[in-house]
């Protein structure tokens, strides 16, 4: 798999580029994803010209909005900031998904303060001006705070999500076709299946009948379903569900034995006796021995590369 391009928070790749003239390197961001993504980074507030260091700043509420103000004297950066987001936007487009600086009131994705005109708190459920308007543009992109990729299933959560969206970005660069997309879902049906049922069930049959509305409006609509989907964390049980499903395909290359141990590991699984990778790994082994060609094409086998280890922690 080739280096996938994704956002990021210039502070979390080291750059001394926060208010105080530091940074918040992340070592997994820099040590262990940077081996597979290929990092476009960005500093709202620098590039948007506040320079460092500079003055803290917050979210304040008045009656037309939120503005982005210093939080002594009130000085007023929201115009620069907004003419600065509207000049990156089209630069993003590409990317396949996006790590953000949490707390930032440019750049946090959730639980951010909000002031009144007199800087006192009235909310925490804010969101950084950046990030905001980055998850509107791309509602469909995978986007995660740093710090919660300390959550080893956000972690596995929002890598397969990017892989996923890398795949459908491939399909739209290529040139969408009927056949494009009836393959797409083909290759993500089990990992649809186990993020959530109901949308596996729906999807289904749109991708049945291409011809009832035009491919464009087809393919906004499944993927705006589909990464909604896959952003939903799995639980045991679903992994268990299609585990099982797929051991159906696999009847020729399991031995009684063979079967019995792979039972007795999703059954561990399910108990939390044992991660993922260890029915998983019996499952791509059968595979790999009589391999199943509709298996083979499934990513549900290998959303992500192994040298990640993310099954290894869920």
């Amino acid at each position: 798999m080739s280096e996938i391009p994704v956002g990021i928070s210039a502070c979390l790749l080291g750059a001394q580029v926060r208010h105080d003239g530091g940074h918040k390197h992340s070592r997994f961001c820099t040590g262990i994803l940077a081996k597979h993504f290929s990092f476009k980074s960005v500093c709202p507030e620098l590039e948007a010209g506040l320079g460092v260091p500079r003055p803290t700043i917050h979210l304040r509420q008045y009656d037309d909005g939120l503005r982005l103000t210093e939080t002594k004297n009130g000085t007023d950066h929201t115009q620069r900031m907004r003419d600065w987001i509207t000049g990156i936007m089209p630069e993003l487009a590409h990317l396949r998904g996006y790590i953000l600086m949490a707390k930032s009131p440019s750049c946090g994705m959730e639980r951010i303060k909000v002031h009144n005109p007199e800087g006192n708190v009235i909310a925490r459920d804010g969101r950084g001006l950046f990030a905001d308007a980055l998850i509107q543009a791309f509602p469909d992109m995978p986007v995660e705070e740093e710090g919660r990729l300390n959550d080893a299933r956000l972690r596995e959560n929002f890598i397969e999500r990017v892989y996923a969206y890398d795949d459908w970005m491939t399909l739209r660069e290529n040139g969408l076709t009927r056949g494009g997309l009836v393959d797409f879902h083909t290759r993500h049906k089990f990992q649809l299946l186990a993020h959530d049922e109901p949308t596996y069930r729906r999807l289904g049959p749109m991708i049945g009948d291409l011809k009832s509305a035009p491919l464009e409006d087809i393919a906004d609509e499944y993927i705006r379903e589909f990464m909604a989907a896959m952003s939903q964390k799995i639980k045991p049980g679903a992994h268990v569900n299609v585990m099982q499903h797929m051991m159906g395909f696999l009847r020729d290359a399991l031995s009684d034995a063979d079967r019995q141990m792979l039972m007795e590991q999703i059954e561990a699984y399910r108990r939390e006796e044992v991660p993922l990778v260890v029915p998983m790994t019996l499952l791509r082994m059968a595979q790999r021995r009589e391999p199943v060609d509709y298996l083979e094409k499934q990513q549900y086998l290998t959303p992500y590369p192994d040298e990640l280890g993310l099954r290894n922690q869920v």
